[in-house]
């Protein structure tokens, strides 16, 4: 096991693309990092950087105690697992697992002791004998998986392994490939253009957009405290309601933010844990919402300054959750950050500004809210994100811009 360590990392192709820029990351040993991010953010050059499959540009590469910048692919002690499984067709499981060990002419007992152990951490024991096209394609990746971990190397790099399975299939192999990790305790760095993947899966989670890192922390921090709206709105499913809206202080020293005909009352805690807030009264600002942060007033302890008024737009019953889309009347939020957020999920038609906004709440499958009828909406105050509308960056006690 080893850190892995990028210190300035960038990588430009010779018709100018930049893919990466100034790639700052400690990947600790034996440490889970996922490198998550829309395609096109430079995740998977960066990977392939750490393997030696593409050459870098600028900065420097530690793999534990050693820069491994102009060492060759197969002297890094990494193993790659790729997102097509790259199994030998014409082999068993037994002898794809074995087969980087036969390269290296390790003595057959050790080979086999080591398959064997592999391929019971993998449960795939009672498939030694079988080929590829005999397994399912989550026996197919695990044995992929088998084929790295059986070389024990310092880190494994996994790029997309899991996006040919169905999404059934995903699940229980994300349970299992963390169950492994946790097992055999080697670094690993898995990228993936699934956030929910990277939030179930990673100790820390490294977000990217267009070659630049955006924020790395744990999975709840990056939940709880985005540092811009990209992360804000890419982090979470369904996404952040983003909304433009005015922050005002009332003659009580009250804050609220007007959306439309209704306003929220921000309680005490939101100004003491955001003091830049206070910067911004009288100014408009981006105001954040999680679906999970609101539910039906029906259902909820609702206070004055806690309710968004409307009428339904869509309904959808998820059987653990209400999906309840309904309009208010404020801009959309229309920067680059969230037309690239809107292209990555396949909905470049953003509405224009004064067009108004749909905002998504998940609620209690209790509710009794259908599509066309009334909406009353609380809202959890005390978890709204803010936003600075000009540079996107998350308000909390950094100076205004």
């Amino acid at each position: 096991m080893a850190e892995v360590v990028l210190t300035g990392l960038g990588k430009a192709y010779g018709d100018g693309t930049r893919a990466v820029t100034d790639l700052n990351l400690e990947i600790r040993d034996g440490e889970f990092l996922v490198l998550v991010g829309p395609s096109g953010c430079g995740k998977t050059t960066a990977l392939r950087m750490i393997a030696g499959l593409e050459q870098i540009t600028e900065g420097t590469i530690h793999i534990g105690e050693n820069v491994v910048n102009d060492v060759p692919s197969r002297d890094r002690d990494v193993a790659m697992v790729f997102q097509s499984y790259a199994l030998y067709p014409h082999l068993n499981v037994y002898d794809n697992i074995a087969f980087g060990l036969t390269l290296r002419k390790l003595a057959k007992k050790e080979i086999d002791h080591r398959v064997r152990e592999v391929a019971d951490v993998l449960e795939l024991t009672e498939h030694l004998d079988r080929k590829p096209r005999n397994l399912s394609g989550g026996q197919r990746q695990r044995v992929a998986m088998g084929r790295a971990i059986v070389r024990a190397p310092q880190a494994f790099l996994m790029d997309e392994p899991l996006s040919n399975l169905d999404a059934k299939l995903r699940v229980q192999m994300r349970a299992q490939i963390a169950r492994i990790q946790r097992e055999i305790g080697v670094t690993t760095v898995y990228v993936t253009h699934d956030q929910t993947e990277a939030m179930t899966l990673g100790d820390r989670v490294a977000v990217m957009r267009r070659g630049v890192l955006q924020q790395v922390g744990p999975p709840q921090e990056l939940y709880d405290r985005p540092v811009n709206l990209f992360v804000a709105g890419f982090i979470g499913s369904p996404g952040m309601n983003l909304v433009s809206a005015k922050l005002d202080e009332d003659s009580g020293g009250r804050f609220w933010v007007s959306l439309g005909s209704d306003a929220l009352l921000l309680p005490e805690s939101v100004p003491q844990q955001r003091p830049a807030l206070r910067q911004y009264v009288g100014r408009d600002v981006v105001v954040g919402i999680r679906p999970e942060d609101m539910e039906d007033t029906a259902l909820a302890d609702a206070r004055e300054g806690e309710i968004l008024h409307s009428v339904a737009d869509l309904v959808e019953a998820m059987g653990s959750d209400v999906l309840v889309h309904f309009p208010v009347d404020v801009p959309p939020v229309v920067t680059d950050d969230t037309r690239e957020l809107a292209k990555d999920a396949g909905t470049d038609d953003l509405p224009k500004a004064g067009k108004g906004t749909v905002l998504v709440g998940r609620f209690s499958p209790r509710t009794r809210i259908y599509e066309g009828q009334p909406v009353a909406a609380w809202v959890d105050t005390s978890r709204l994100h803010f936003f600075d509308p000009a540079t996107g960056s998350s308000i909390w006690k950094q100076e205004l811009q």
